[in-house]
């Protein structure tokens, strides 16, 4: 048993009114009297606990109502607990050592009782991406301590061309389960949103970086989705049936507005760049029409007939399976 263990149980039997001293410590965990009392002291000095002992009783009682173990974690806290973890292994980063050395120490700080209830926790994340953790430990270094980075960068598409560039972290991001980070890419002369997954190999400088202010408000939240920058115009759609239903319940940007109208929705939001929202649009097939911006119509237009030619035109039948 560990200590916190033992400080946990000797916190609960003292809730119980049950007055424990050392030797109770000693007889329940078969650990010396010297050790006993360390536990006893860590709990009074440590975790400033309002301990004190009772002549009469033979035990120690708190003299304050209401005192908690940091550790001693109500279903709510070990549920944010779990979560944490399960988030850490969903984002990819279980193989960093450091969260290996968290999710053990969390482990025996909970009690069994609150242990049970992470194994009835589920979380799933699909498109999960796996990284590299090597180049992760490098992007926190340099965020941490603003430091420029070294980078192998694979571009999009079947080429993958690879670049090597230095940049400016600003921001690790966090989007849909992926990473990302923010940088001022001293190649290009701008910020530019960096693919974690497409980044091969990162080696931390000694260089200073240049913070760029107020990057939050000018640049990560003035528009939907991942491709950031200034807005620039308003995207007007039209839900119905069961994607009404959906969307009237979900949060897609901070400066949405939902409209209820007769047979659905109206959602309108900002918009900087046409490539995710056109594919959450696509997402929702005939229960979803653009009215506004017209190039955004006729983006989401140009996405179903090249879909539909995939399956209504001959020539397509022929493809390999």
């Amino acid at each position: 048993m560990s200590l916190l263990e033992r400080v946990y149980s000797f916190h609960q039997d003292i809730l119980r009114g049950a007055y424990p001293n050392t030797t109770t410590l000693v007889e329940q965990f078969e650990i010396s009297r010297a050790t006993a009392k360390r536990d006893i002291n860590y709990l009074r000095d440590r975790l400033l606990a309002p301990l004190a002992f009772d002549q009469a009783r033979n035990g120690f009682y708190y003299t304050e109502e209401g005192f908690a173990l940091p550790f001693g974690q109500s279903p709510k806290i070990t549920l944010m607990l779990g979560i944490l973890n399960k988030f850490a292994e969903e984002a990819g980063l279980s193989e960093l050592e450091e969260v290996q050395q968290l999710q053990s120490k969390l482990s025996s700080m909970l009690s069994t009782d609150h242990a049970t209830l992470l194994q009835s926790l589920y979380c799933e994340w699909i498109e999960v991406e796996s990284i590299d953790t090597k180049v992760f430990s490098a992007i926190i270094e340099a965020v941490v301590n603003r430091k420029a980075i070294h980078v192998s960068y694979a571009g999009a598409g079947a080429s993958g061309a690879v670049s090597k560039r230095c940049v400016e972290p600003q921001r690790l991001c966090n989007y849909q389960g992926r990473w990302y980070l923010l940088a001022f890419c001293r190649m290009r002369q701008e910020l530019r949103m960096f693919h974690v997954a497409r980044i091969t190999t990162a080696a931390l400088t000694s260089e200073a970086i240049s913070v760029i202010e107020d990057l939050d408000k000018n640049y990560l939240l003035p528009s939907f989705g991942i491709f950031k920058g200034e807005a620039t115009e308003n995207a007007v759609i039209h839900f119905t049936g069961t994607a009404a239903d959906l969307i009237r319940h979900q949060h897609w940007h901070d400066s949405q507005q939902i409209e209820n109208i007769e047979g659905g929705i109206l959602l309108q939001l900002p918009i900087s760049d046409y490539r995710e929202i056109t594919m959450k649009i696509l997402q929702y097939g005939p229960m979803a029409r653009v009215i506004s911006p017209t190039m955004l119509k006729e983006k989401v237009a140009g996405e179903i007939a090249a879909m539909s030619k995939l399956y209504l035109d001959p020539d397509t039948q022929s493809l390999p399976i």
